[in-house]
């Protein structure tokens, strides 16, 4: 029975097949023996089996030896699951079977850092030196910055050093980024094997250079499946898709070596990143002619490349397939590819549902509620992920958490999330950093913001579009110019944001003069440069400038050019100009309510009644709603929001009551409401309690009744501040002693003594 076992096993190519030859075991009642336990074990390894499954075959046998220890260890060990290595030794030692030299091998590989302890131990039990022994701990030194030099003091007391030898200390030196190192080992080597070749490719892919990498590659005098995986990863995960399929046409077209499960993963991520779905249904019909076995790894890859191309139904189709076999990165694959199309509860009903969940799970979930605008939910989860200690935040989750603060204004929160960065030491990549400067600006903190951009040791493109478009937002226009020059002193070239970020900063602060030396710098302009240029045309009074502008442009305007000249229309009361961008914006963008209200707002500034009616039919005709305004004040961790005439606050009465003394107080200063935002023809003092209670006003109430005499008050707005909130709030803030700071989805306003930061120019 045992060579017939032996035989089948040998021809054994799936996971069914296992099973049947498990079967054949049970039924002959050999499964109590090692022999075959350990034959079955070995073969759980090769076709990747479940856990469950092979654990199952482990405990069938009464007494293991230390054959079978050493199989199922190796089965732990090939899928990482060193913690269950650990307890697997432990059992061992308390069943009093004696460990082999080899089991120390994988003991030590799966202990990490703590391995290194193990090497007094095996010294003492003669085992230092069995090569395979000395080898891994070796490896295992070298793998950790603090005992890389051991890891050489080890090697260089080597009387006898095999590749493997070589090979380890290369690849410790490459984890480290130690180069010359690297180079000088490989140059001493007298024999070198396809690993060496192999960790040179991938050691120079890790550092981003593919140019080396490829030169180590194709001078390889032979290749393996491991040297092509290697410098295919190398493009795939530097986004290089393009060079990487062509790369693996050139395998395919060699036919020297066949593609791995290991290789199909990597083309499927490679198409992935185009995102598309020809590319897609090709890569399936190649899969399918090469009768390629579809494994649980392969199959997560397929589910993220499909919803990367639309296909989100075929993504669940393939995720209901594996059923068993999903693991953690199946499910976080699919969360992924919910968020990614906006399904959010969707999402969240796997991420429930999960057996297991790791950081990237909740990371997933985290980005796709800040990703999708609900930074609400963002934040809460993140405090349920704290709460559960089910996983550690790192850097992704802060990223996702500290812009959530930045979308909704709320410094409070941003400063909490912070401090929490701080006591977790937390580790911010360049990223992490400029999600600060984010958080920051949008939050109307532009010394902090500053203030972090300045400390960064190394900023990158972003880190200058952020802070330019958030001295844009605060109207700070020659700052935004002077970072040009400073980023291009740092060797950063300005790209298609920069200018646009640039611009509009001119164009908040009215600076005309400048805003035309940078468009005329700009090589290529695109339609967006040219619609911060007609934004500054206009907010200065050149509307027919703007116009000529938009008629010499090389391209066709979009919704962002008219919308400036609309704007400006508004501002300057030109109905004629007003009726001709929105009609084009009405072509455009026949589901945008801003440009409706906008054009209604020039009629009913020119007494136009009868046209604001016409806009208002218009829209109940096409089925456009009125976009509500609201506003949003943070007090203890949560966003208080408010709508025009609210009176749904617990403090509502408190609230009106300070309104109405503080309208006593302003109109004593000589403040008269303006009504021209009022798009109805109705009496004067039914328009005057119409502006009277925007939902701006009313957070201000809230804030100046629950925050400490002489605090700042934050307040984020969803549109555009009015005339009459504008002039009310320049009062309050004379009136109250307090720096009254307003987001509109335009700008900042920064009211202090009874004048705001913008100059009256917005």
């Amino acid at each position: 029975m045992s060579n017939l076992a032996t035989t089948i096993s040998s021809k054994l190519a799936n996971l069914s097949q296992l099973n049947q030859l498990h079967a054949h075991i049970l039924h002959n009642s050999l499964h109590h023996q090692n022999y075959y336990v350990s034959l079955l074990i070995t073969h759980c390894r090769r076709l990747n089996a479940p856990l469950s499954y092979a654990r199952g075959i482990f405990e069938s046998t009464r007494d293991p030896n230390a054959h079978v220890f050493a199989c199922m260890l190796n089965y732990y060990s090939h899928f990482g699951a060193d913690s269950e290595v650990l307890c697997l030794y432990q059992n061992m030692q308390s069943s009093n079977v004696k460990a082999d030299a080899s089991v120390y091998t994988v003991l030590i590989k799966s202990s990490g850092y703590a391995g290194i302890v193990l090497h007094a131990h095996v010294l003492k039990l003669g085992h230092a030196q069995d090569r395979y022994v000395r080898n891994v701990i070796m490896d295992v030194y070298a793998k950790n910055i603090g005992s890389v030099e051991l890891a050489r003091k080890v090697f260089d007391e080597m009387t006898e050093r095999t590749v493997a030898d070589w090979n380890s200390m290369i690849s410790g030196y490459w984890k480290w980024g130690f180069e010359a190192e690297v180079c000088g080992l490989f140059d001493m080597m007298t024999e070198r094997n396809v690993v060496t070749w192999t960790v040179m490719v991938s050691g120079y892919a890790k550092r981003k250079d593919l140019v080396s990498a490829r030169r180590y590659f194709d001078t390889m005098p032979e290749k393996n499946v491991v040297s092509w995986n290697a410098m295919l990863s190398g493009y795939a995960q530097n986004g290089f898709a393009e060079e990487g399929l062509k790369l693996f046409y050139d395998m395919i077209n060699a036919g020297e070596v066949e593609p791995n499960e290991t290789t199909w993963v990597i083309v499927v991520s490679l198409c992935s990143s185009r995102g598309n779905p020809y590319l897609a249904d090709s890569l399936m019909k190649m899969l399918e002619r090469k009768q390629v076995r579809l494994n649980c790894f392969l199959k997560t890859a397929l589910i993220d490349m499909y919803a990367k191309c639309g296909s989100i139904e075929t993504a669940k189709r393939m995720f209901e397939e594996l059923g068993v076999y999903r693991n953690v990165v199946t499910w976080n694959a699919m969360i992924s590819a919910y968020t990614r199309v906006g399904y959010l509860d969707a999402a969240r009903e796997h991420f429930d549902k999960m057996p297991k969940r790791d950081v990237v799970s909740w990371n997933s979930m985290i980005a796709g509620y800040a990703q999708n605008g609900q930074s609400t939910m963002t934040i809460d989860l993140f405090k349920e992920m704290i709460v559960t200690k089910e996983a550690k935040p790192d850097e992704v989750t802060m990223v996702s958490v500290i812009s959530a603060c930045g979308h909704l204004g709320a410094l409070e929160l941003g400063n909490w999330a912070v401090t929490f960065l701080t006591e977790n030491r937390i580790k911010l990549s360049i990223s992490g950093y400029n999600s600060l400067i984010f958080m920051y600006s949008k939050c109307g903190s532009m010394k902090d913001a500053n203030r972090i951009f300045q400390e960064m040791n190394t900023r990158d493109v972003v880190s200058y579009n952020t802070l330019i478009a958030a001295f844009a937002a605060h109207g700070h226009g020659i700052e935004a110019i002077e970072l040009i020059s400073k980023m291009r002193n740092e060797g950063i070239e300005p790209n298609r944001v920069t200018y646009i970020g640039v611009l509009t900063a001119c164009s908040h602060a009215g600076l005309l003069e400048e805003g035309w030396k940078v468009f005329e710098s700009i090589e290529n302009p695109a339609v967006d440069h040219y619609a911060c240029m007609v934004d500054l045309l206009g907010r200065v009074g050149q509307l027919d400038e703007a116009k000529r502008l938009i008629d010499s442009m090389p391209m066709e305007p979009h919704g962002g050019v008219y919308g400036s000249l609309l704007n400006a229309s508004r501002i300057h009361k030109s109905v004629e100009l007003g009726e001709l961008a929105a009609n084009k914006l009405f072509e455009l963008e026949p589901n945008n309510s801003g440009n409706y209200v906008l054009l209604s707002n020039i009629y009913a500034s020119a007494g136009r009644w009868e046209d604001v009616d016409k806009i208002r039919e218009a829209m109940r005709e096409r089925g456009v709603q009125k976009t509500t305004a609201w506003s949003l004040v943070e007090y203890k961790g949560k966003m208080h929001k408010f709508i025009v005439g609210d009176r749904w606050h617990e403090l509502s009465d408190d609230i009106y009551k300070l309104l109405a003394e503080l309208k006593t107080k302003m109109r004593r200063l000589g403040y008269e409401s303006d009504k021209s935002c009022v798009l109805k023809d109705v009496e004067e003092e039914e328009k005057e309690e119409m502006v009277g209670t925007h939902s701006e006003k009313l957070a201000i109430c809230f804030a100046l009744l629950v925050s400490e005499t002489g605090a700042a008050i934050r307040v984020v707005k969803n549109l555009r501040v009015c005339w009459d909130c504008h002039n009310a709030i320049k009062m309050i803030s004379k009136l109250e002693g307090r720096e009254i700071i307003v987001r509109d989805n335009n700008r900042f306003h920064c009211f202090i003594d009874g004048s705001c930061s913008c100059k009256d120019y917005w």
